[in-house]
């Protein structure tokens, strides 16, 4: 099953770690020192917040495939929109 994929790049981490835990109730998945991520359920989406980017706001948007069928429907899908598409296969989102 498909999980749309956003990353947000923040000013403070920590206070943004608390805003997310709160909004989403829950704790995230995974943190590392600049960087935390939720893999949530409901709604089913992998949210990434991280003090990586140049400037705080929306850093990327991606949709997440569990298999090589998903993907292949997903670039099929993307290709009638005559829109550049990145394929990273193999990519392990932390």
């Amino acid at each position: 099953m498909k999980r749309l994929h956003v990353h947000v790049a923040v000013h403070d981490l920590e206070q943004s770690i608390r805003f997310y835990k709160a909004l989403f109730d829950a704790e995230p998945t995974l943190t590392r020192g600049d960087y935390a991520k939720w893999q949530l359920e409901d709604p089913r989406v992998n949210f990434a917040i991280s003090k990586r980017g140049a400037k705080t706001g929306l850093d990327h948007l991606g949709i997440q495939a569990e298999d090589e069928g998903e993907l292949g429907a997903l670039r099929s899908q993307l290709a009638q929109a005559d829109v550049a598409i990145l394929d990273e296969k193999n990519a392990t989102c932390c």
